[in-house]
């Protein structure tokens, strides 16, 4: 059977090609599917004439098929409604504002140069650096940056958009969860998922899914089975389910607790497949149509001002509320196992943007890439490894750090350097010692592969104050999966599989 021509033009083609503004898209759409249907010009001539329309419309507006929409470009110029966006090329500053950096003597160079290229930017006004910092894509990892409030960088949100701590806390003594060893790794395997794609056998369901916003653009629209299916699962790396002990650490809580020791609960995912695909998607749609430095690339913005812009926004904030989601289930499964309702729960997001001011009274676009929120009495969840203690803090809205705390230990040690250096026999000895229950999990997530976390929260102290600590005990993480990275001979990027 012979196939049918495609004649129509998909407004992701025309958006890719620079057409944002409402009404011109709809008048190259239309030119394009005419001059396709009358089979004039091949579809691939026809994107390079529509791309050099925007860059210089003057040379078509003689010409009878493209004049039409050739005085539409310079009237959508003049009257400042539309920039062609294809070879401007912005320049970063010449020297790069200063900005805070806490625990700098364990802080890798590769992160301050990526950093300093950040605080270049033309749009950049304020940053910060987090004691858990080290290299990534773009903004580092543990890296702070306030831009100009219209402006959002999904590079320097991250790859798994919100990703996100979650602690719920039950009134059953410590010594529960020796007790009970065998019930409580058993319901970690009946109430959680985790690996590339995974997700439960008979999705779970969620009135998040009846939200308009999953038709408001194409891309969401195409996501949502992906998201449906994936709800209340986890992801591969360093994210875990973990039951654990928390120790609180002083009558100063919000919960006016006494100190002692309690069985809790600790999740760290994210947004699954869709984040990861709204961010793959964005990201490079960012870099067609904002220009940098060869080494600045992947810090290029969107302008929430146009349509590309308000795409991401809406789909960010979506991705926002799915990881939420995500951690409410696997939460409430396990409580409901337990027969216990959480004397309460406390999380927090990373890898997102936020709109907040500053001290003297400028709005910003703040955006967190492994960071920590921490205004003035914002309960967050800092974690470390699989063996070491993490911490429950209460944010002390430290302005240098633009109201921030590091969101875990940090990596000393990149994905593929923990390969090549930890031994599994290493490994089993940590996990003895520490008396840690591993279910799934790699090498590249051994306690080796991490900073410090006692040094970390000793150089945050300005930041964060302690309620209490969280052991792990019994941790489940996705079962040894090969990462795309490993797949690719001679990559070196490894670190892009951090960002969470």
């Amino acid at each position: 059977m012979k196939r049918k021509k495609e004649y129509k033009f998909d407004n992701q083609d025309l958006k890719k090609l620079g057409f944002y503004d409402k009404d011109l898209l709809k008048a190259a759409g239309k030119t394009a599917t005419l001059l396709l249907k009358e089979e004039k010009y091949s579809r691939d001539m026809l994107e390079l004439h529509l791309a050099a329309i925007l860059e210089n419309p003057q040379k078509y507006q003689d010409l009878p098929d493209w004049a039409k929409l050739a005085q539409n470009v310079l009237l959508r110029k003049e009257n400042n409604h539309f920039v062609a966006q294809t070879e401007k090329v912005f320049a970063l500053k010449e020297n790069y504002s200063p900005y805070s950096v806490f625990g700098e003597a364990d802080i890798d160079q590769a992160a301050r140069n990526q950093m300093d290229i950040a605080m270049r930017l033309p749009i950049s006004v304020a940053g910060a650096l987090m004691p858990d910092a080290h290299s990534g894509y773009g903004l580092p990892i543990g890296g702070v940056l306030a831009t100009e409030i219209d402006k959002i960088i999904p590079f320097a949100v991250g790859v798994d958009i919100a990703c996100r701590m979650c602690l719920s806390v039950f009134e059953l003594p410590a010594e529960y969860i020796q007790k009970n060893e065998n019930k409580l790794k058993n319901l970690l395997l009946q109430n959680t998922r985790f690996g590339t794609g995974n997700g439960f056998e008979k999705p779970l369901e969620d009135s998040l899914f009846e939200k308009d916003t999953w038709n408001s653009t194409k891309v969401i629209k195409n996501l949502m089975p992906k998201a449906i299916k994936q709800i209340g699962s986890s992801g591969t790396g360093n994210h875990f389910v973990e039951w654990g002990i928390l120790q609180i650490v002083t009558p100063n809580n919000p919960w006016q607790l006494e100190p002692n020791r309690y069985l809790a609960l600790l999740s760290h995912s994210g947004s699954r497949g869709f984040g990861a695909n709204i961010a793959e998607y964005y990201s490079k749609l960012a870099m067609q149509l904002t220009k940098l430095p060869e080494h600045a690339k992947h810090l290029a913005w969107l302008d929430l001002n146009t349509e590309a812009g308000q795409e991401y926004w809406i789909a960010m904030n979506l991705a926002g509320e799915y990881a939420s989601a995500n951690h409410h289930h696997i939460h409430r499964r396990m409580a409901t196992s337990l027969e216990l309702k959480p004397l309460f729960m406390v999380e927090n997001h990373h890898n997102f943007a936020w709109r907040e001011t500053l001290s003297n009274g400028k709005e910003v676009m703040v955006h967190r890439k492994g960071a920590t929120p921490a205004s003035v009495g914002e309960l967050g969840i800092i974690p470390a490894s699989m063996t070491d203690k993490g911490y429950l803090v209460k944010g002390k809205g430290n302005e240098n750090a633009i109201h921030s705390a590091s969101h875990g230990a940090g990596r000393r040690m990149s994905r593929s350097k923990a390969f090549q250096q930890i031994t599994k026999e290493q490994l089993s000895t940590v996990l003895q010692e520490q008396k840690v229950m591993l279910i799934g999990g790699d090498l590249d997530e051994a306690p080796m592969a991490y900073k410090n976390i006692e040094q970390v929260m000793a150089a945050q102290q300005d930041l964060v104050e302690i309620i209490g600590s969280f052991q792990p005990k019994i941790v489940r993480m996705a079962d040894k999966e090969t990462p795309k990275w490993r797949l690719k001979k001679g990559n070196k990027n490894d670190d892009l599989f951090s960002e969470s």
